[in-house]
């Protein structure tokens, strides 16, 4: 489609990632960016999205989007999230190694839903299946064009986000 190439042309010149882009109702036109390993972004060192990244590529956008005569009523930019979808080949390999949440087209050992740690083979991909009880764990061994839909599994790390008490307030010790 013309309108996704435009915004994936866009997205691209700022050095980003367009992950996706969808029309809803309305006019609205969502655009999900994430940023790319290794490249250096004046917005930050983060590797994940920020707002600024966001705003930066909004206002790219709209100017582009009027060159291109893309119609739309509503702009909304922003990261893919933490359950970040895996669409492309390199969204694949740059997540190996992550865990994964995959939909199967076709049941496989009566079920579509697989969650395990992914990792390449010379022929297609391996989700890894933990089992509980010290047993050896399994694998799912599948290709690309067996997969519906694949997100990462959120991992979400509280460590050293402890609340501390502010430091203009003295601490009592016994």
């Amino acid at each position: 489609m013309f309108w996704q190439e435009a915004i994936e042309r866009a997205v691209s010149a700022l050095g980003y990632e367009m992950v996706n882009a969808e029309r809803s109702a309305g006019g609205l036109l969502r655009v999900y960016i994430d940023r790319v390993p290794g490249h250096a972004y004046d917005t930050g060192e983060s590797e994940a999205v920020t707002v600024e990244d966001c705003e930066r590529v909004t206002r790219h956008l709209q100017y582009a989007l009027e060159v291109d005569a893309v119609d739309y009523a509503r702009l909304e930019v922003s990261s893919p999230g933490l359950d970040r979808p895996l669409r492309k080949a390199a969204d694949w390999e740059r997540f190996a190694g992550s865990e994964v949440e995959v939909t199967l087209r076709a049941p496989f050992q009566g079920r579509k839903h697989w969650r395990g740690r992914l990792q390449p083979r010379d022929d297609g991909w391996r989700l890894v299946l933990p089992r509980d009880g010290g047993q050896p764990d399994e694998a799912l061994d599948f290709e690309l064009h067996e997969v519906r839909e694949a997100r990462l599994v959120p991992q979400l790390d509280f460590k050293g986000r402890r609340a501390r008490p502010p430091a203009t307030q003295p601490r009592v010790t016994e």
